[in-house]
């Protein structure tokens, strides 16, 4: 596994031309374009801290890394234990420490794209940094952004946090086998996606008893 820090000193050594957003929207249409060459589709995944990430991803990389070349960028403020599981798989796997980041930007996952053998890999999943806020002003260069959100974290998670969801090309409602527990309509949370962008694709899964990550692969490889 690699490791790489964006320094608060360093997360942005380019020259801002106009503001913040414009230059990190530049490296990502860069990154955009130098995935797009080499036929790799991105996947930036974010959503809460617990909402089931990690485990997500872990799951897909298991499912397709024996058919497409599969790498993960890994974001994370200090420690590499989420990254260590998915490294354990034999996929190259880049942690992006960010330090005091709130979430990723489009600068340290160009950094990342040099850390890796692009030749081998056709799938990127990035794993932004919990939080339902900050990661939506800031585009990477992915092909698709993946809102991942639990039943754990309530009913309203969706009403709450809308502009993540409109930027969402796929929602998954996390987590599912503990509805009835947490007293929390999976169907609501649908509902509510498809208030706000009726065709947003919505895959509810359970990483415990494997539901919907058969489709959730499917849909990542139609990406």
């Amino acid at each position: 596994m690699i490791k790489i820090e964006a320094n608060p000193e360093e997360i942005y050594d380019i020259e801002l031309e106009h503001s913040l957003l414009e230059a990190n929207a530049k490296i990502a249409r860069t990154n955009r374009e130098k995935l797009d060459a080499r036929g790799i589709t991105a996947l930036d995944f974010m959503g809460a801290i617990g909402s089931g990430k990690t485990t997500l991803i872990t799951r897909l990389a298991e499912k397709l890394k024996d058919r497409v070349g599969v790498a993960v960028f890994n974001g994370d403020a200090t420690v590499s234990a989420d990254a260590d599981p998915i490294a354990a798989l034999g996929v190259p796997v880049v942690q992006i420490a960010t330090i005091n980041g709130c979430h990723l930007d489009a600068n340290v996952v160009e950094k990342a794209l040099g850390k890796v053998d692009l030749s081998k890999i056709g799938l990127i999943f990035i794993e932004n940094i919990g939080n339902l806020i900050c990661p939506a002003e800031f585009p990477l260069g992915s092909k698709a952004r993946v809102v991942v959100v639990s039943v754990t974290e309530g009913p309203w998670m969706v009403r709450k946090h809308p502009h993540m969801f409109l930027g969402a090309q796929l929602v998954v409602i996390n987590k599912i086998e503990l509805a009835d527990i947490m007293d929390v309509s999976v169907q609501a949370l649908i509902d509510d996606v498809h208030r706000l962008k009726p065709d947003l694709k919505v895959i509810p899964t359970s990483c415990k008893t494997g539901a919907g990550l058969d489709e959730l692969a499917l849909a990542v490889l139609a990406v």
